[in-house]
């Protein structure tokens, strides 16, 4: 793959995004550089002396962004790895890796070798903060529908506008009748934007009480939670099936039978039980995803 010969994109660093272009190299630098297939050996020895050559080159030069951006390309296997420990997350990978990659540039335009540590070491903590950084500032603390979310931010922008022509805080009432939505629908968004509050689990819950950070004191996450939201939000589909739907999932999931054990039950093909179950499936997950 070319390495030093393309133009690339990199994230939003700022409102207009943060990009790089590979200049022709300078002063004998290498033009075919490939910094996958350097070991790790290699790419930390490279970085070295790529950094004491960048504390002599002037900011701004074509050399200097040759030079820093050589050294993002050696180093893209940090953010890779500090992005691999949020691949749990809804946020799509790439988005997690562009974030990670504002984060690396930062890091190499803060380094300098003479602060005796590997440039690993001091990267890492900032390529992290600025990913932990990205789903603080994007994430809700509790599920909530699309539509929920986008009036949070039609309700933002009509209670600034309510607020500087009334000179207060305006009613319920008066943003149904400005974004011309029921009162009950703004009260659902007024709800539903109180999930949108963060708190770090790194703060101390109270500087006197000696107990730490919040995390130390949270209680875990029952697991059983979310089984019951979904039992909830499939009962009335469930009963919205046909009957022999209906009674297949009986004893499929509530008897515990096997499929030829419901065939023989009810007079059907194994293969048949098999068919019908699976479309069911399908047909309330379908169901159960459009609710959330």
């Amino acid at each position: 793959m070319p390495v030093l010969t393309t133009t690339e994109t990199l994230g939003a660093d700022t409102a207009a995004g943060t990009s790089f272009r590979r200049e022709t190299p300078n002063a004998g630098m290498p033009d075919d550089l490939n910094a996958e297939e350097l070991s790790t050996a290699d790419a930390r020895s490279m970085s070295k002396a790529l950094f004491r050559r960048l504390a002599e080159l002037e900011e701004g030069t074509r050399e200097y962004a040759y030079v820093r951006n050589t050294l993002v390309e050696l180093n893209m296997t940090l953010v890779k790895f500090a992005a691999g420990r949020f691949r749990a997350r809804s946020e799509p990978m790439e988005d997690i890796t562009q974030v990670g990659t504002i984060g690396l540039i930062k890091a190499i335009d803060r380094f300098d070798l003479a602060y005796g540590v590997e440039f690993t070491t001091f990267a890492m903590p900032t390529i992290t903060g600025e990913i932990k950084r990205f789903f603080r500032d994007t994430s809700w603390a509790v599920h909530v529908p699309r539509r929920l979310k986008d009036l949070r931010l039609d309700l933002a922008k009509a209670t600034d506008a309510l607020s500087a022509e009334f000179g207060r805080a305006p009613s319920p009432r008066e943003l149904a009748a400005y974004l011309d939505l029921t009162v009950e629908q703004i009260t659902d968004g007024l709800i539903a934007a109180n999930g949108y509050t963060w708190s770090s689990t790194d703060a101390q819950s109270d500087p006197d009480d000696g107990e730490g950070a919040i995390a130390a004191q949270n209680g875990f996450i029952d697991k059983g939670f979310e089984g019951v939201e979904n039992l909830h939000a499939l009962k009335p589909l469930v009963a919205a099936l046909p009957e022999r739907e209906r009674r297949i999932l009986s004893l499929r999931f509530g008897e515990e039978l096997t499929q030829s054990q419901i065939g023989a039950r009810l007079g059907l093909s194994q293969m048949h039980v098999s068919r019908l179950l699976g479309r069911t499936l399908a047909r309330l997950r379908t169901q159960l995803l459009a609710t959330e």
